[in-house]
């Protein structure tokens, strides 16, 4: 048997047909419609590797994921010709030789999710899969307010959703930010080291209650501190979140 090579896939897709990356047993999955097409483009049953799970409706235009193939096929076959397998949802932007030791979670330095708000009055068809429609105006300065205690080390113990692998509830942000590119529109970015499952979207969904005029800004940083969930409110929906990049060396 020759060598066995490791490729990386760089992803993008609509999440919101499919019960998130990791393959299910009784709902669709990109995981799974990946790996089928692998299947029929190589004649291998391939093991996918992402870089993380994305959950239920999240969409990404910067997924990574790698596999060991025995496959001599060009790099080319595996993007245009898993692309020409795959459904119109999902996407293969580039593919890559790595080193034997790739690996596209345990290699990972940090990863940035960005999340949209459409914020006017009334809604907007066009969008009504790629953003969280809120018609109430919410206050932009408190959400920034907001929004500066997070970067820095924190216990984020009362952003978590239930059902996560992760034992240690630490994670370190690098960056986060609210802009408004104009039209109504809000969003959010954040790069961090790591991401605890629904993370992303309870710090979004507690901003949001801060946007309301419902909380302080100094509601946030509490609860970095007192670690207390119910204490943070709904959580986002997740049509406006969107994978962004992943980080490697």
């Amino acid at each position: 048997m020759g060598t066995r090579r490791n490729l990386r896939l760089l992803l993008e897709y609509d999440g919101a047909r499919y019960h998130g990356w990791q393959r299910q047993k009784n709902a669709p999955s990109i995981q799974a419609e990946i790996e089928a097409a692998l299947h029929r483009l190589t004649g291998e049953d391939l093991r996918l590797i992402g870089s993380g799970r994305t959950d239920a409706g999240v969409h990404a235009r910067g997924q990574v994921a790698n596999f060991h193939t025995g496959s001599t096929l060009p790099l080319t076959a595996f993007v245009h010709g898993l692309n020409s397998l795959l459904p119109p949802d999902i996407a293969v932007l580039e593919a890559l030789e790595a080193p034997p030791s790739f690996h596209a979670r345990k290699s990972a330095l940090g990863k940035t999710y960005a999340y949209h708000i459409l914020n006017r009055p009334v809604p907007s068809p066009l969008e009504r899969r790629r953003a969280w429609w809120i018609a109430q105006p919410l206050d932009l300065a408190a959400m920034r307010e907001a929004a500066a205690a997070l970067p820095g080390e924190h216990d984020f113990s009362a952003f978590r959703a239930a059902g996560g692998s992760a034992v240690n509830p630490v994670r370190r942000v690098l960056e986060a930010s609210w802009t408004n590119p104009g039209e109504g529109r809000l969003l959010f970015n954040i790069t961090a080291t790591g991401f605890l499952r629904g993370m992303v979207r309870s710090l979004v969904g507690a901003m949001v209650e801060v946007g309301r005029g419902k909380r302080p800004p100094a509601h946030l940083a509490e609860l970095l501190t007192t670690g207390h969930r119910p204490a943070a409110g709904p959580t986002a929906p997740p049509q406006g979140l969107v994978l962004v990049e992943v980080i490697y060396t």
